[in-house]
């Protein structure tokens, strides 16, 4: 994964998106912007499989997703160490991380008021650990996230948290590209 290692080698991005602004809170905007993506429900690709491969090494966390957040569902665009393409969004972790700008770290679900009755937490995947970092298009519409998720409570350091916000800039490159290519074709 080339461009991921050289901005994280680097500490440099492609573009520099705001991080201190909460995103746009336009639900009708940020879906519609999602739908005109084209991502969700289609095939795997190498951009995004490599940046979630990627993460699992670098975090050593069995779960890394590119999670797409939908009306109703939570719909992975690429995952590694979960079998499930797809989840409730009334379950999803990612529904918080979307709200905010800057990566959301649960450093144990078990005790988190948020998530201790989750579904996810209970039962399969058996999430303790998450820490999530959303994708914000250009226009402040957080798309979805990436996020990674371990099965034991971890503790996540600041220079983890600015890893994970760089992940989620590669993977709105990728998005980029991808329309990119959408609109040439």
């Amino acid at each position: 994964m080339t461009d991921l290692k050289e901005i994280v080698a680097s500490g440099t991005a492609p573009h520099t998106l705001s991080r201190g602004a909460v995103p746009v809170d336009d639900e009708a905007a940020r879906l519609e912007a999602l739908r005109r993506t084209g991502l969700l429900d289609t095939a795997p690709e190498p951009a995004f499989d490599d940046l979630v491969s990627w993460a699992c090494d670098h975090f050593r966390v069995p779960i890394a997703l590119v999670s797409l957040l939908d009306a109703e569902r939570q719909w992975f665009k690429a995952r590694r160490g979960l079998d499930v393409q797809e989840t409730p969004r009334n379950v999803a972790f990612c529904r918080f991380t979307i709200r905010q700008s800057l990566p959301m770290v649960v450093e144990d679900a078990a005790r988190d008021p948020r998530f201790r009755n989750n579904p996810l937490v209970l039962g399969e995947p058996h999430i303790r650990f998450y820490a999530g970092a959303p994708i914000i298009n250009r226009k402040g519409l957080a798309l979805g996230s990436v996020c990674l998720i371990d099965r034991v409570p971890r503790s996540f350091g600041m220079v983890d948290r600015m890893v994970l916000a760089q992940l989620t800039v590669t993977a709105l490159a990728a998005i980029e590209r991808r329309e990119g290519g959408k609109q040439r074709g």
